[in-house]
Formats: structure tokens, C-alpha cells, sequence
């Protein structure tokens, strides 16, 4: 098998796509409350930046309807979502203010909370950087939970799951 090497740029833009789904990520679901209801939006792009003081980082495109609302909102949370949610990570793929047919609650400030989910971090928004196409917005982390399960992964455009021992 031949390694496909290039320059990334407009011409390469599917050959670097492809080699970015190379790295398997666990997939998230971001909520925020707007002046238009709750706002959800499914994210591969999330990380943990530091341990002390607790900071995690996400990044939403700019082209999406969605990033003014995630670039504004002062709290957001961050869900993990578990190998069981593919259908709330679709959800939230194609639309973010469908809260009506998903299970959730306000948390103590009013950031939407999605229930069963593996994971999750209460954040407020500490900055909000550029970063090329997308926009990087890091979250100082108020509140976290996790319970014991498995993630839901995504690699080469494809969910799927993660087994080890």
C-alpha cells in the first residue's frame, strides 16, 4: 500500500480531510443556553489544556449557524457522549435546537445538561482565540461527573467503539 503524501491547501482539501480522520476521537455534545433557548452542537474537536487551573478547549467552525450562540455564551457544558448515544450525537450533527425530544435539565445556572451521558464539564468561557476556520473557545471547568461505560468513537468519517482490556 502507497502512502499518499501532499501539501495541504484548497486543492488537497479532501486528501487532508482523510488523513485528519486518520486520528480516532471520542465524540462530545456542547450545550449552551442563548437568548434563543438552548443550543447543542455534536464536537469532536475537545481536549483537556490543564490540570491546574481545570481548562478544556473546543472548537466549533466558523461557517456553522451555530458558532455566534457557542462564541457568546458565557457557560457551556461539555458531554461525553457514551457508545449508546449515536443517535443523540446525530441529533445534534444536524440541528441544535431540538432540546424538545432529548432528556435535560438546567443546571444551577441555566446551561442545558444532557442526561446518560458518559461524561461532562461545566464550563465558563475564560477565552475565545482564532484559529484559522474554526474558532477555539476555552472553558474553565466549574463542575465535572463521569460514570463507568464506554465512549462513543469516530475515525474515518464512521462512529464506532473502543475495546481493550
Amino acid at each position: 500500500m502507497s502512502e499518499h503524501e501532499f501539501i495541504p491547501g484548497p486543492e488537497n482539501g479532501r486528501a487532508f480531510r482523510d488523513a485528519l480522520g486518520c486520528y480516532g476521537t471520542g465524540v462530545t455534545i456542547v450545550t449552551a443556553m442563548t437568548d434563543d433557548g438552548p443550543l447543542g452542537m455534536t464536537a469532536n474537536s475537545f481536549a483537556s489544556l490543564s490540570m491546574d487551573p481545570p481548562l478544556v478547549l473546543w472548537s466549533p467552525a466558523k461557517t456553522s449557524r451555530r458558532y455566534d450562540g457557542f462564541a457568546r455564551a458565557e457557560r457551556f457544558c461539555i458531554h461525553v457522549v457514551a457508545d449508546t448515544q449515536q443517535t443523540l450525537a446525530n441529533h445534534f450533527a444536524r440541528q441544535g435546537h431540538g432540546f424538545d425530544k432529548v432528556e435535560w435539565h438546567p443546571s444551577e445556572d441555566g446551561t442545558p445538561i444532557l442526561e446518560g451521558v458518559l461524561a461532562r464539564f461545566e464550563c465558563r468561557q475564560v477565552a475565545l482565540h482564532d484559529g484559522g476556520d474554526h474558532g477555539l473557545i476555552i472553558g474553565h471547568v466549574l463542575r465535572a461527573a463521569h460514570r463507568p461505560g464506554q465512549g462513543l468513537m469516530f475515525k474515518r468519517g464512521q462512529y464506532g467503539g473502543f475495546s481493550g482490556g
